[in-house]
């Protein structure tokens, strides 16, 4: 049981860092003129790089962390009910799996920014001051 739901968190973190890097694209695209103004005026192709990553961590992070705490919420909703009919019943947090999985969360976000950074480090200053 326990691996199955391994699998389902698998599957939910490809879907996650798949909306991250399309988000970061989009994001990276749509704020063409904010990114060309700011290497405009000094930024470099690392700081852009940068920016970005740090944008993709504080999202997958705060995502992380809304995870971590809604399941926890719902494991002792859930069990709560369980432990008036079963006098064994005890709510654990595996606290050392919770950290590795935040972990996990701050990791993927990074590199799920990768593309998304290049790209946006990539774009011609001018053309995107210009772009509309």
């Amino acid at each position: 049981m326990l691996d199955m739901l391994y699998a389902l968190l698998a599957m939910a973190v490809v879907i996650t860092v798949l909306g991250v890097v399309n988000t970061l694209a989009m994001a990276a695209s749509e704020r063409a003129r904010e990114i060309g103004t700011l290497r405009a005026i000094g930024l470099d192709r690392s700081g852009t790089k940068r920016m970005v990553r740090l944008e993709s961590l504080a999202v997958s992070l705060s995502g992380g962390a809304l995870g971590i705490a809604l399941g926890v919420f719902f494991g002792w909703a859930t069990g709560e009910p369980l432990g008036t009919r079963t006098k064994t019943y005890e709510l654990i947090l595996p606290w050392d799996r919770i950290a590795v999985f935040l972990l996990l969360a701050a990791v993927v976000g990074v590199l799920a920014a990768l593309w998304p950074a290049r790209r946006a480090a990539r774009l011609n200053m001018l053309q995107a001051i210009r772009a509309e």
